[in-house]
This record gives structure tokens, C-alpha cells and sequence, in this order.
């Protein structure tokens, strides 16, 4: 008879990975840390194999242990996921995810959606914000996931994509042909600076036309047709369109849409939530 592996053990040693150690893993599981350490013995002893090198200071996977790790959170999330359809015993609580407000579309609903079926009694609060933002929320710990856009993903976190970022304005405007050509941006997006940098390389005159803390203030003044903008390929709301300036704007380059999930939480909601994330930008 195949031998069976004891899920509480793989979440000790799932924890103990993303927690960086027995200590911290132990206070999340609300467990002890000597019994936390009995689990990874129990579970190597019946793999036969060493899951950690314990030889540092830090906690490392050996290699069977990063082949282990992938496919505990797997198990994992299906067994919790099972016992939420069938016992409706689902996690009652919240997970907050951050999305800066020039990506929330076309991705962020669907993902919402699906997460809502997949854990009814999850509450999910978004916070949509610019990315500067985001990452001092999620260092602080007040977001579990945030998706971010900016040129280098940081540690811990992973690249879904690469997308463009384009110029838009009003459908059928004329504020890109205005020089000094004026411009629409929030106090901290994190476009800003790159644009301004792009013009006057191009030796294109410049003004802020419109500055605002919202997003919607700035599409005002971009269907009003008294400014332009840039956003992420994609991601233009109603109202707005791309420009068809046929070179006359310099191109902007790309930039990176990164994915971060705050640990332990990796096998729970939170993971759940980031996978459907990463579903849903093409990423399996």
C-alpha cells in the first residue's frame, strides 16, 4: 500500500521555508517550536531524506526539499480547497490585495470573481494605489498580495509580465500636438519621472497641465482633451483611447507587472488568491 504524507507536517515545513525559520513558523501555527521541529523529523524520517540544511545560520532547502516544497503548497491548497466545498468549513477572514489603479482592468475583476467561488467566506479588500504605495503596505504588513508596476522586481517577488506603456489622451484629441505638450500624472506615479526624462531627451517642451491624487481627477482632465498621459498597454479606461501620434512622442520602453505574497501565506488564501493572479496574466 502506497505510504501517505502527513499534511500537518508539510504545513510546518512549508511554513518553516517561507517564514524564514522554526521560530517565526511556529509563532504563525500557533504551535511550539518543539513541536514544529518533531513535524520536519517526522516527515523527513519517513521521506528518508533531509528536507533543510541546518548546517548555516539561515534556513536553506536541500534539493529534495525545494522539489518537496512545490508540491506541498499544491496539496495543501487542494486539501484546504476541498474542505471548503465539501463541509463548507472554508477560512473565514480577509485578504487584502493591492493593485495600482492603472491595472486593475481588464485582470483584477475576473480574479476577484473567481476567487469569491472558489472561498465563499473570504473577504477580499482592494486597495488600489500607486506602487510606492503598495510596497511600504505590504512591507508594513497591511496587504498579504500586491501586484506592482516598475522596471526590476525586488526579492521575494516575480515577474508576470512585460508590458508596454503607450501614450493616451481623449478619443480624437489634439492635446499631444499642444507644445510645450501638457501633461495629466498623479503626484506619485511612478511614470512621471521616466516620461519628463523621455521628452526632453526627444527635445519636446513639456508643462504639468494637471496634477491630482486620483486617478479619476487625471481622466477628467484627459477626456476633457486638456492633457495627455501614459499607462500600461491594456489598461485604458472608457472614454480614453490610445494616441495615434506615429512617432511624433517618444516611446516609452516597458515596464514590469511583479507579483509579491506575503509569507507564510503562501498555502492559504492569500496563495490561492495570487495564483488565480497568475492565472489570469497567462502565467502557469
Amino acid at each position: 500500500m502506497p505510504r501517505q504524507m502527513d499534511l500537518t507536517a508539510l504545513r510546518s515545513f512549508v511554513a518553516v521555508t517561507d517564514a524564514g525559520g522554526v521560530t517565526r513558523a511556529a509563532g504563525f501555527l500557533n504551535l511550539t517550536q518543539s513541536a514544529v521541529s518533531m513535524q520536519l523529523k517526522r516527515l523527513e524520517d519517513a521521506l528518508g531524506v533531509d528536507l533543510l540544511d541546518r548546517s548555516g545560520r539561515g534556513v536553506a532547502l536541500t534539493p529534495p526539499g525545494e522539489q518537496l516544497l512545490g508540491y506541498a503548497r499544491r496539496m495543501l491548497h487542494l486539501n484546504d480547497e476541498a474542505l471548503a466545498r465539501l463541509t463548507g468549513a472554508a477560512f473565514e477572514g480577509e485578504v487584502v490585495l493591492g493593485v495600482p489603479s492603472d491595472i486593475v482592468y481588464p485582470a483584477i475583476p475576473r480574479v476577484l470573481r473567481r476567487f469569491a467561488q472558489d472561498w465563499p467566506k473570504m473577504r477580499v479588500t482592494l486597495v488600489s494605489s500607486y506602487t510606492r504605495r503598495l510596497k511600504r503596505l505590504y512591507g508594513q504588513g497591511e496587504c498579504d498580495v500586491i501586484l506592482t508596476t516598475e522596471d526590476e522586481v525586488d526579492a521575494g517577488g516575480e515577474t508576470l509580465r512585460q508590458m508596454a506603456l503607450v501614450w493616451v489622451g481623449a478619443p480624437g484629441g489634439n492635446a499631444w500636438k499642444a507644445r510645450p505638450l501638457p501633461l495629466a500624472f498623479e503626484y506619485n506615479c511612478i511614470f512621471r519621472v521616466q516620461v519628463q526624462a523621455a521628452l526632453d531627451a526627444a527635445g519636446i517642451p513639456w508643462v504639468m497641465a494637471a496634477e491630482a491624487e486620483t486617478s479619476r481627477s487625471i481622466e477628467a482632465s484627459l477626456s476633457a482633451d486638456l492633457a495627455v498621459h501614459v499607462l500600461v498597454e491594456g489598461a485604458e479606461p472608457r472614454d480614453i483611447q490610445r494616441i495615434p501620434h506615429g512617432g511624433a512622442l517618444p516611446d516609452l520602453g516597458h515596464t514590469q507587472v511583479n507579483l509579491y505574497v506575503a509569507e507564510p501565506g503562501r498555502s492559504g488564501p492569500a496563495g490561492a488568491l495570487a495564483t488565480i493572479i497568475r492565472q489570469e496574466y497567462g502565467v502557469r
